[in-house]
């Protein structure tokens, strides 16, 4: 029989699920309608064979339309470009700093385990992908997470490509309520709820957590860095609900990746 802090906690695990599965149906939405576009696109390429010339395939700025959403799978989307080439040392250690506007943040990152997030990672903060990006979502009852790393600031926003999941057994096995616990001070992969659907959003664990081991756990933050995060969550959640846009704003103003 389940107390109310068990119950609680289950109810706050389901609904965490439900939103990262909406990103599912955001994602298939958007590659419906980019086949509907690209269809169209290419009627006009053979009717008229001017298309290009015309600006067809640049945004509304006039410069080149930027990447779709991902597709729900390890490989890229017609549309969306490939996970990038592995460049980091597998053997090695980054740390994963973040300026913003409530304070530092530093997260070690072990390559050697998630070599593919490692290296996504150090090549988005390469391109300044994470700068002047809010970090969207804070929960603070059930499980205890802050969510970042979204362009887009609304849950929905990636880099165009998935990683596969990584490290995934790191944290024991699951528990007969199919979970594990991801202490406070861990740095893990945001997904759709689908396999290998890692992209660029990550959560901030300010409080031990149960959730599925299906998160790919990556890294560590420093104790400055996780007292940052407890002080946002002190400061609670816009509205006073449990779950959505934290009350004290964080705005990430520069991400870098290197090598310790």
């Amino acid at each position: 029989m389940v107390n109310s802090d068990q119950r609680r906690g289950q109810l706050a695990r389901e609904k965490f699920e439900r939103q990262q599965e909406r990103r599912i149906t955001a994602r298939r939405n958007a590659r419906r309608r980019n086949a509907v576009i690209a269809s169209a696109v290419a009627v006009v390429v053979v009717a008229g064979g001017i298309a290009w010339g015309a600006g067809a395939f640049k945004g509304d700025d006039g410069k080149a339309a930027p990447a779709k959403a991902a597709d729900p799978s390890p490989s890229a989307s017609s549309t969306g470009p490939p996970e990038p080439a592995m460049k980091i040392d597998k053997k090695a250690k980054y740390t994963f700093a973040l300026k913003t506007n409530q304070g530092a943040v530093s997260l070690v990152m072990d390559a050697a385990k998630t070599p593919h997030t490692v290296n996504s990672f150090k090549s988005l903060a390469d391109k300044g992908f994470f700068d002047k990006t809010k970090c969207h979502r804070l929960t603070t009852s059930g499980i205890y997470v802050l969510q970042c790393g979204d362009p887009k600031g609304d849950g929905s926003g990636g880099p165009g490509y998935t990683i596969p999941d990584e490290n995934l057994t790191a944290l024991g096995k699951a528990g007969s309520d199919g979970t594990v616990t991801y202490p406070a001070g861990t740095v893990a992969m945001a997904n759709t709820g689908q396999p290998h659907t890692g992209g660029s959003q990550f959560f901030l664990v300010y409080k031990d957590s149960k959730l599925p081991p299906t998160y790919t756990p990556f890294g560590t933050m420093d104790a400055a860095g996780l007292k940052t995060v407890k002080a946002v969550a002190k400061a609670g959640v816009t509205g006073g609900s449990q779950d959505g846009a934290p009350k004290k704003a964080v705005t990430i103003s520069k991400a870098t990746v290197t090598k310790d």
